[in-house]
């Protein structure tokens, strides 16, 4: 498996901004904004990605709302891939499939085009951040559903500490930056 070099991982790192105490006391909030306002960290993180994905030849990437439409938009341009966005409920246009998934305190919905996805496609996931899992979970469910075959997730954050990757075994995951514990 491909693994990110760290001293990518440190610069990219060193471009996140953390914030204290939000959105709750207690939360170590990781900023993306400072990166993507970065040209050249945007940049690393997009070049980094690619070359994490193209051994998984995806012929569509997914974007989850909203962030993981940054990466995923721009890194399907750079494979020559289709970019599919997954939505909260009501924002599609056209037929929709939806899932329901567990937060830790009720539920939440996302969905998809009933023709985003073919059967037998490969499909990579790509969002800003690995927490839970639950959304990215969810959005494996939404594809498997329409008969594509995910072929991995990508993230520039993971949360270690929150232990999102444990809801994605069976799928390849990549992470640019990892924080082992919310104090990391």
């Amino acid at each position: 498996m491909t693994m990110v070099p760290k001293s990518v991982s440190e610069r990219l790192r060193q471009s996140i901004r953390t914030i204290a105490d939000f959105p709750k006391p207690g939360i170590m909030f990781r900023d993306i904004t400072t990166l993507l306002q970065n040209p050249e960290a945007f940049s690393l993180a997009l070049t980094t990605m690619q070359e994490l994905a193209l051994p998984l030849r995806p012929q569509q990437i997914i974007g989850t709302e909203s962030r993981g439409f940054i990466f995923a938009a721009p890194l399907a341009l750079k494979l020559q891939a289709g970019f599919v966005p997954v939505r909260k409920p009501g924002k599609l246009p056209a037929a929709t499939i939806s899932v329901t998934y567990e937060l830790e305190y009720g539920t939440d919905e996302l969905e998809i085009h009933t023709d985003a996805i073919r059967a037998g496609e490969r499909v990579l996931l790509v969002d800003d951040l690995l927490a839970t899992g639950g959304t990215i979970r969810a959005t494996c469910n939404l594809v498997e559903q329409l008969g594509g075959v995910v072929v991995g997730c990508i993230f520039l954050v993971e949360l270690d500490f929150l232990q999102g990757r444990r809801r994605l075994e069976g799928f390849p995951v990549y992470s640019l930056v990892n924080y082992e514990s919310e104090n990391d």
